[in-house]
């Protein structure tokens, strides 16, 4: 029996993971963009894992060659790696409330670990508990753009659960229009 190396799912999924890291390129609120959700998604619903890191890393990996990299780039990519992982362990109950909770879980751990990163290399925050502290207070208000008052991690949240909403509800509605596209 051959197995296709790139089957109808796959190529959807892909699909829908690298339109979803263009997205990071037109303009949007701040930190509204579907890079959890990439991550999510793809461990969720790719069965290959070596495809469920390697499609999203290298979408997110181009974009951000087109938008730019900085000091704490690593911070982000072990959020992305490990929120792989987080889709990994929903992917054989994919309910609407498991996806909302992990992508909110997602949303706060990037938030904990990047915010971590810049206490950690930077010589702004004393390195204390009360210093960490202090960074974690410092970027919840820091990062408010002004619309709405929404705040840099509330737009996080809200544009995680938006973009995890679309990929799985598109993946859900698609494979039953295309059966092809259903895990098999």
């Amino acid at each position: 029996m051959n197995k296709m190396i790139i089957s109808p799912r796959i190529a959807f999924i892909a699909l829908l993971i690298v339109a979803a890291a263009f997205m990071r390129l037109i303009p949007h609120w701040p930190n509204f963009t579907p890079i959890a959700a990439i991550a999510l998604f793809g461990g969720a619903s790719l069965n290959r894992k070596w495809l469920a890191f390697f499609i999203p890393l290298v979408a997110m990996f181009v974009s951000d060659m087109i938008i730019g990299f900085h000091s704490y780039m690593a911070s982000v990519y072990i959020c992305f790696a490990i929120t792989v992982f987080m889709g990994m362990s929903i992917s054989k109950n994919r309910k609407a409330s498991r996806i909302a909770l992990t992508s909110v879980a997602s949303s706060l751990l990037f938030f904990i670990i990047t915010n971590f990163a810049v206490w950690y290399g930077s010589p702004f925050y004393p390195q204390t508990l009360g210093g960490l502290m202090g960074c974690y207070a410092a970027g919840l208000p820091f990062f408010n753009d002004g619309s709405l008052g929404l705040s840099f991690l509330l737009n996080g949240m809200i544009g995680d659960l938006f973009y995890n909403g679309i990929f799985f509800g598109a993946l859900y509605f698609a494979s039953l229009k295309f059966p092809v596209l259903a895990k098999i």
